[in-house]
């Protein structure tokens, strides 16, 4: 493959002036992670010192292989919900090494209202074991909650993708042979009980673990029995009397120790042989990524630029370069694996679409992970684009990226706006993994446009039915719908939903990638095959 020549100079005052916007953006972004990470009130880290437990990141730390990686998932979930009070969504996730093997790491935060769910922290616990089936990864659920936070209970219970969802995925999760052990460090209350139960393995703490369906309280005032924490459901009883848990442990110390060597006793997946190379570092500085994307959402760049401090060596060897040039579909190597990247650079026009879809095509023929780097306004409207079948051409892109076999990774490098988002793996298709930078933005349109679409709206019914223009009206709905949407847009508030698996540092990105795509190769590639695409 070729080296990519870069055309940046950075030297320029432009190059300097969006360094410096977006590294205030990646300092933004750690301050925000540093907080959610570690700041609580001093009472509960009190509590967890008086209770004897560590807390859930030195857990964490004692339970991974020493100078290994772990590249935590959707720290900044919540964040913007629950007034601030479900820091990374009370939980912490992530992908590490325990025993020489590849795992999901699921942790409670008790340092946060005691480990109690909130339902985002529910949608985080079921998104883990949902890339454990994907990607065939064993996990380590280390547990220690009060449970349900009952306030939100209509959202926490009922629905599809909340409580039940966690203990069905984990049914399947064994049905398919992939491994779960529970250390269990507090309490595992009420649904939290089956996730112990439904593990293969598991290790409870004497004296601060616990698993029940109701606790004394509970069990007190529905059936007026009086009975102790140890008695109902202690590391004794259950590992000596009811079988629930199989391993008693005098110490977290000591639970971890024996973790670790159940851990070791697991066979090694075997993974599928995906193209790999030698890896090399990028040949030009990854930093230099900060000066590349603009200070403005509109403001156009060459993602080129983006995939030379990326890729092995900067080596990409591009398709059809002449032709579809708003997006930049090629190959190149990720700490020495072999991806087929799809970049925007500009809007997709039908020419750009078929491009698109064609090279996924190709692809998935030839076994290769595809990468989708997200910069895009969307499909290309307008009467004439209509005549020529847009909409068309872009159910074929969607189409070809929706059956794919091969994983599909993708990073919300700038703008994701509109339908370009789903011909370019959004959250809806499925991806191993969706990653943001901390410029990102996404929405189904920007904010002007948006609120120029509804006021062109408002106009329309109020002339139809005859009442004078009220500008005043006009100009709140407008106001209204722009501030909505600019808050909504940001890399805050998708992150929060999680809409993503979580905000990176542009730095970071070739790294996060290359662990995500490796863990990626332990479940065995689907069947080739497509639906019917409109000629």
């Amino acid at each position: 493959m070729r080296k990519l020549h870069s055309r940046v100079n950075t030297a320029s005052a432009e190059f300097r002036r969006y360094h410096a916007h977006n590294t205030a953006l990646v300092a933004e972004f750690r301050a925000r992670q540093e907080a959610s990470r570690h700041a609580r009130p001093a009472r509960d880290l009190e509590r967890l010192e008086k209770q004897g437990k560590m807390r859930p990141r030195e857990r964490i730390a004692k339970l991974l292989d020493p100078a290994t990686p772990f590249l935590e998932l959707s720290s900044l979930a919540a964040n913007m919900e629950y007034g601030g009070e479900s820091p990374g969504a009370s939980s912490i996730v992530g992908i590490g090494i325990v025993s020489g093997r590849e795992v999901i790491v699921r942790s409670d935060d008790p340092t946060v209202k005691g480990g109690a769910w909130y339902p985002l922290t529910m949608k985080k616990i079921v998104r883990a074991l949902d890339i454990a089936m994907e990607n065939r990864l064993p996990v380590i659920h280390l547990c220690d909650s009060a449970g349900g936070n009952l306030t939100l209970q209509s959202d926490l219970f009922p629905d599809k993708y909340v409580g039940g969802r966690i203990f069905r995925n984990q049914s399947i999760l064994s049905k398919m042979g992939v491994k779960q052990l529970s250390l269990v460090f507090g309490h595992c209350t009420a649904g939290g009980a089956y996730i112990p139960g439904l593990s293969d393995y598991s290790v409870i703490v004497r004296g601060s673990g616990a698993v029940f369906l109701g606790g004394p309280p509970l069990v007190k005032a529905a059936t007026g029995e009086i009975v102790t924490v140890e008695d109902l459901g202690g590391a004794d009883m259950h590992t000596s009397v009811s079988g629930t848990c199989d391993y008693p442990a005098s110490t977290e110390d000591e639970a971890i120790l024996i973790g670790r060597e159940i851990v070791a006793q697991w066979d090694r997946p075997q993974k599928w042989p995906a193209q790999w190379q030698e890896p090399e570092p990028p040949a030009y500085d990854p930093t230099e990524i900060y000066g590349i994307i603009p200070d403005n959402i509109k403001t156009q760049f060459d993602m080129r630029e983006v995939i030379a401090r990326m890729v092995d060596g900067s080596r990409f060897h591009e398709y059809q370069p002449g032709y579809g040039t708003t997006l930049v579909c090629g190959y190149a190597h990720i700490w020495g694996y072999k991806v087929g990247i799809i970049a925007n650079n500009g809007v997709l026009f039908n020419d750009s679409s078929l491009k698109g879809a064609h090279f996924i095509e190709l692809c998935n023929q030839n076994n290769t992970p595809l990468l989708f780097l997200q910069n895009i306004t969307g499909y290309m409207i307008g009467q004439e684009y209509e005549r020529r079948g847009i909409t068309k051409d872009g159910a074929k892109m969607i189409m070809a990226q929706s059956c794919s076999h091969v994983p599909k990774f993708t990073v919300m490098v700038n703008g994701s706006f509109g339908a370009g988002n789903y011909g370019m793996c959004g959250r809806a298709f499925d991806g191993r993994f969706l990653f943001a930078w901390p410029n990102h933005q996404i929405g189904v349109m920007g904010g002007e446009q948006a609120a120029n679409t509804l006021v062109e709206v408002k106009l329309n019914q109020m002339r139809r039915v005859g009442l004078p223009v009220d500008q005043d009206e006009i100009d709140r709905l407008w106001q209204t719908t722009h501030a909505a949407y600019q808050e909504q847009l940001t890399a805050w508030y998708s992150t929060s939903q999680m809409w993503d698996d979580g905000i990176l540092d542009p730095v970071d990105t070739r790294n996060a990638l290359g662990i995500a795509i490796a863990a990626s190769l332990n479940a065995p590639l689907g069947p080739p095959g497509y639906g019917v695409f409109r000629f």
